[in-house]
């Protein structure tokens, strides 16, 4: 067994310990906070034996320990229980939303990688110059839009005033119709049943909010770029394979791979953290993905919903993680973890 494979296997032995971590923090957050479902179930005008009623049909009467033991069991059994609003299994839920928010966040952190890559090493290679001046410039505004008010910015500009892209009113238009559903990414089932014109569609539609979140996040990315390609540029091998006439493009093909691993790691990074942090721009695009979903559950106390999403995005974190070791440790042999030492 190679160690990629040796270090796989102990990283994934690891994951039940994970999930039980966050999901204890996440039923301790939110059980400990201040606030009553049950009355905001019941509305305003309720009378407090109404409430005492709705609060005794969903279990929120038991004592603290009682319905930790209840919420751990279920998720052993694979379950996250149920919306306190529609008696719908949170899992459901989950399946219907996360695959629309991995489908943005993925398509953001692909485009915020090549324009972040690109602006990182053009302003490395020419570091103080005027190009390195203008990718700073770039990258100190874009770190000072929100990406929320960027994606605003964008609908103005490309959608009202150049109508150069779709309305933002979702993944596709109000009179589109939606592919049969498997993997539940409208651009992944339209491919898979081929309809390309859906296709086409779901791309256009998915241009703005991808755009947007791309431009906020190629910042971060041209910044950590920029910093590792200028100091593997100065490193003492890339200044020796000058000495040695090597072609400039084998050069920064050498300094390029001296970087790689910290880019990748912090592009990684960005993935998992933007998994549960996209939702103020799922909101502006109407996106109806699992941020927004989970902004609407956390206004109405449905805490089943709460604790399900924060659960999902911690195991998706989870396994973001592995994947990054796991890419770092094949692309770099100079990587060693303690179980290889």
């Amino acid at each position: 067994m190679g160690r990629v494979s040796r270090y796989a296997l102990k990283r994934l032995a690891m994951v039940p310990v994970g999930v039980v971590v966050i999901a204890t923090l996440a039923f301790a957050l939110i059980n400990l906070l201040p606030g009553d479902p049950a009355r905001v179930i019941a509305g305003p005008l309720a009378s407090d034996t109404e409430v005492a009623t709705i609060r005794a049909r969903l279990g929120l009467n038991l004592p603290f320990f009682s319905r930790y033991a209840h919420f751990m069991n279920q998720l052993a059994h694979g379950s996250l229980g149920s919306s306190y609003y529609t008696a719908t299994p949170i899992t459901h839920d989950i399946r219907l939303f996360l695959p629309s928010t991995l489908e943005l966040v993925i398509l953001a952190v692909c485009v915020a990688s090549i324009i972040g890559v690109a602006l990182g090493s053009l302003g490395s290679y020419f570091e103080r110059r005027a190009p390195d001046r203008a990718v700073r410039t770039f990258i100190v505004l874009a770190q000072s839009i929100p990406d929320f008010f960027l994606g605003l910015l964008l609908i103005y500009v490309l959608f009202f005033l150049l109508h150069v892209a779709p309305a933002p009113v979702g993944q596709l238009g109000f009179f589109d119709q939606p592919p049969p559903r498997v993997t539940g990414s409208i651009m992944v089932d339209a491919a898979l049943a081929g309809q390309w014109g859906v296709l086409w569609t779901a791309v256009q539609h998915a241009f703005l909010p991808v755009l947007a979140l791309g431009i906020f996040l190629s910042a971060f990315v041209a910044k950590i770029s920029r910093a590792v390609l200028v100091e593997a540029l100065q490193s003492d091998h890339t200044e020796f394979a000058r000495a040695c006439g090597l072609p400039e493009r084998t050069v920064l093909s050498y300094a390029g791979k001296a970087a790689r691993v910290p880019i990748i790691t912090y592009v990684g990074l960005l993935l998992a953290t933007l998994t549960g942090g996209a939702a103020i721009v799922e909101t502006v695009f109407a996106w109806n993905g699992a941020g927004q979903w989970a902004v609407n559950s956390i206004l109405r106390l449905d805490v089943p919903a709460i604790q399900g999403f924060i659960v999902v995005v911690g195991l998706v974190t989870l396994f973001v993680f592995i994947g990054i070791d796991l890419l770092v440790l094949a692309l770099d042999p100079r990587v060693t973890y303690k179980e290889d030492r």
